[in-house]
């Protein structure tokens, strides 16, 4: 996204590259940017814009804790708001894109510092502030501390005290038990329960 006399512009480069992610024509692209400016004029999605799209969105749901979480799959240069591109991209890979692409985008809600790694501290925090949303019909469920360690412990092959964004997808492709049912519960607040 660009911008011109103090106006965000849709450059042709974004057009076409979004136009190729998402399987709509570039005019189309132009009429959902000319829509997204109408709510925001100057192209910024705020975090309090952002909450209150998930609480329409989810209203079944208490996703407050995670909604810190959840901004960051979006706000992919990390300044703090989201663009119409940074938007288009996501949605579109959240709704077509291959498990892969999925799980590359859902690394970012784990990596909580954005620093291309998940620490065992990042996996307790998002555990902490998962934990309401997690469904178990095990009456003994897990304590948060012993759901953190073994996810990390799934995830973190090769025992460097980090999980790598290969090593996540890898988990959670493999079907490991707790990498897989965080990711799963993660996914469930952008799928509607009555679907």
């Amino acid at each position: 996204m660009g911008c011109k006399n103090g106006k965000p512009v849709l450059r042709p480069e974004d057009k076409e590259a979004l136009s190729k992610t998402s399987g709509l024509s570039q005019d189309e692209i132009e009429v959902k940017f000319e829509g997204f400016l109408k709510d925001h004029p100057d192209g910024k999605f705020r975090k309090k814009d952002f909450r209150e799209m998930i609480s329409q969105a989810l209203p079944k749901k208490d996703c407050s804790k995670l909604e810190k979480h959840v901004f960051r799959i979006y706000d992919t240069n990390g300044d703090g708001y989201i663009d119409f591109v940074e938007f288009m991209v996501v949605f579109y890979c959240l709704s077509d894109g291959s498990p892969d692409e999925v799980l590359k985008k859902l690394f970012r809600v784990f990596d909580v510092n954005s620093d291309g790694s998940i620490s065992i501290k990042e996996m307790q925090r998002l555990v902490k502030d998962l934990y309401g949303l997690l469904k178990h019909t095990d009456p003994n469920q897990a304590s948060k501390d012993l759901i953190a360690k073994t996810a990390f412990a799934e995830m973190d092959q090769d025992n460097d005290g980090l999980v790598s964004m290969d090593e996540f997808v890898r988990a959670v492709l493999g079907q490991e038990q707790f990498s897989k049912m965080l990711t799963m519960n993660i996914m469930s607040i952008f799928i509607d329960e009555e679907q």
